[in-house]
């Protein structure tokens, strides 16, 4: 079970860097790497496994579970038909993959940092902004969050290398 949610999360991988078309990177400065649409996609495997149909648990919503404060910090994106103040437009982006995307590169193009003093701001990084939040991201993150991350970069570095022989 556990191999085959792997390989699972090894597709959507697959996938995000097969389409190509959605740049999510963004423009950054000395030792900041963009946020790729791997980092993004290894996000959603290590919150949810990346399950499109992660609804609201009270008020973590959606494949990367994302809080209101959050969207709210990220700037409230939308579905093209809401307007932030509408009722239900945190619950219908965030449990929609491009708004939710979308509402996690607003978050990380604001709270960008080194977190763990590595000298480079990389997805381990931005994994902890996200779950510890932009203003105390280098606290201790759960250690099932950080392997399930470091699975899908491993496999996502995996794929890109089986293309280069």
């Amino acid at each position: 079970m556990c191999t085959t949610r792997w390989i699972l999360g090894g597709l959507l991988v697959a996938i995000a860097i097969s389409l190509g078309n959605a740049d999510v990177s963004h423009v950054v400065s000395g030792n900041q790497t963009p946020l790729t649409d791997i980092c993004l996609g290894c996000i959603c495997e290590a919150m949810s496994g990346c399950n499109r149909a992660a609804a609201c648990d009270g008020n973590i919503c959606g494949l990367f579970k994302i809080t209101h404060p959050y969207w709210v910090d990220a700037g409230k994106p939308t579905q093209s038909a809401d307007s932030p103040e509408a009722t239900g437009a945190f619950a219908n982006c965030v449990t929609e993959p491009f708004c939710a995307g979308r509402t996690v590169q607003n978050y990380m193009s604001k709270f960008g940092q080194d977190c763990n003093k590595d000298g480079v701001v990389d997805c381990t990084d931005y994994l902890s902004i996200h779950i510890l939040g932009g203003y105390g991201c280098g606290g201790e993150i759960p250690a099932k969050f950080t392997n399930a991350l470091n699975q899908c970069l491993y496999q996502a570095s995996a794929f890109q290398n089986s293309f280069g022989k």
